[in-house]
C-alpha cells in the first residue's frame, strides 16, 4: 500500500502537482516509517514548494536511515544553499561525493559552494583604523599575515534573451569565445539547464524551471563564436509570458477565422431543403392577386369561371363559345345542350377555345 502511494506521489511530482505529491508521500511514511526513499523523494516535493527547512529536515531524516543514500546528501545540499548556509552544505555534497565519485553533480555544486564561502570570508574582513598610533598600526601590521589571498574567479560575462515562434522557443546566451567542450545542456519536460564552466571564470548557470512543457527529444542547440543558441520545442501550441515558470498567464493563440470557415466540411444535410409546394402556393397567391387590364383581365375573368365549373357547365361554355363565332358564352348545358354543334371550329376560335 505504501509503495503505491509513492509511485502516485511521482506521478503528481511529475504533473507540477508537488501539494499532491507532498501529501501522498506523507501517507506513505505513515504506513511505513523506516522507508529512507520516501523521505528524501519528499524533501524535493517540499524544494519544489520553496519549503526549504522541511526539505533539509526531510534529507536528514533519510541519511538517517540510510547513510549510503547520495540523493539524500544531493538534496540536503541543493536545500541549505538556497538557505545560504553553504558550509553545512558543502560538508552533506562532500559525503554525496564520497559514496558516487562518478558524480559530476556534487563537484560543480561543492566548487559553488566553495565561492560563496569566498565572498562570505571576504565581506568579514574589517579595513585597519587609521586613528590608531603608529606604533600599534606597525605592529599589528606585522603581526598580519600578508600573504596575498588566492584571487575569486572572476564573473563570467554571459547574459540570456529569448524569443518565441508558435511551435518552439529560442534562448540565446551570449557568451564570446567558448568552447563546446565548457557547455554543458539538458532538457527536461520543464527544465533547462545550462552550465558553462570556463577554467578560471565563476561557472554561469541558466537552470530555470520553464513556463511550459517542452519535448526534449527535438530539442537542440549549436555553439557559437558569440553566442549559444538554444531551440525549445514546444509542447504546446502557446504564447509564453515568461520564459520562467509562474510569471504570467497562459496567452492561446488567436484562431484564423478565415482559414477555419473555409476548411470546415459541407455536408448534404447542412443545405436547407426547398419546399416546392410552399412555393407553388406562393406563386399561385401572385398571380391571382396580380391585378390585369383590357383583354388580359377578361380572359383571365373566363378562365377562373371555367376552372371552377362542373362538367356541365365547361360543355356548355365551349359550345356556346364555338357555335356563336366567339360572341356567346353561356354557362347553362341544357340551353345549349340540344343545338347542333359544327365538327370543326372556324378558323381562329380553336385558340381563344383553349385559352377558356
Amino acid at each position: 500500500m505504501a509503495k503505491e502511494l509513492a509511485d502516485k506521489a511521482k506521478e503528481a511530482f511529475i504533473d507540477d502537482e508537488f501539494d499532491v505529491a507532498v501529501d501522498l508521500y506523507s501517507k506513505a511514511i505513515d504506513l511505513d516509517p523506516n522507508c529512507a526513499d520516501f523521505f528524501a523523494d519528499r524533501a524535493q516535493s517540499y524544494f519544489k514548494l520553496l519549503s526549504f527547512t522541511e526539505a533539509v529536515a526531510d534529507a536528514n531524516k533519510a541519511i538517517e536511515l540510510d547513510p549510503s543514500l547520495t540523493k539524500a546528501y544531493l538534496r540536503k545540499g541543493t536545500a541549505c544553499m538556497k538557505l545560504e548556509e553553504y558550509l553545512t552544505a558543502k560538508t552533506a555534497l562532500e559525503k554525496g561525493a564520497s559514496i558516487a565519485p562518478s558524480d559530476s553533480k556534487f563537484k560543480k555544486l561543492i566548487d559553488e559552494c566553495d565561492l560563496r564561502i569566498t565572498e562570505e570570508e571576504k565581506d568579514l574582513v574589517q579595513p585597519v583604523p587609521s586613528t590608531l598610533p603608529l606604533s600599534s598600526t606597525a605592529s599589528s601590521v606585522s603581526e598580519l599575515d600578508l600573504t596575498p589571498a588566492p584571487a575569486a574567479p572572476a564573473k563570467p560575462k554571459c547574459r540570456h534573451e529569448y524569443y518565441q515562434k508558435p511551435e518552439e522557443v529560442v534562448v540565446t546566451v551570449f557568451a564570446k569565445g567558448i568552447s563546446k567542450q565548457n557547455v554543458n545542456i539538458d532538457f527536461g519536460e520543464q527544465i533547462l539547464s545550462v552550465v558553462i564552466d570556463v577554467p578560471g571564470e565563476e561557472a554561469y548557470y541558466l537552470q530555470p524551471r520553464l513556463f511550459g512543457k517542452i519535448i526534449p527529444d527535438k530539442c537542440k542547440y549549436e555553439v557559437l563564436s558569440t553566442k549559444i543558441e538554444i531551440r525549445l520545442a514546444k509542447a504546446d501550441i502557446i504564447t509564453w509570458p515568461s520564459l520562467e515558470h509562474g510569471k504570467g498567464p497562459v496567452v492561446l493563440p488567436k484562431p484564423n477565422v478565415s482559414s477555419e470557415v473555409s476548411q470546415r466540411p459541407a455536408y448534404p444535410s447542412s443545405k436547407k431543403v426547398k419546399d416546392w409546394d410552399k412555393l407553388e402556393a406562393e406563386v399561385k397567391k401572385q398571380e391571382k392577386d396580380e391585378k390585369l387590364e383590357g383583354d388580359a383581365a377578361l380572359n383571365k375573368f373566363f378562365r377562373d369561371i371555367y376552372s371552377n365549373a362542373d362538367e356541365d357547365m365547361r360543355r356548355a361554355m365551349s359550345k356556346s363559345f364555338v357555335e356563336s363565332n366567339g360572341t356567346v358564352l353561356s354557362t347553362n348545358w341544357q340551353e345549349v345542350g340540344t343545338k347542333k354543334i359544327e365538327s370543326t371550329p372556324p378558323d381562329g376560335m380553336e385558340l381563344k377555345k383553349w385559352e377558356i
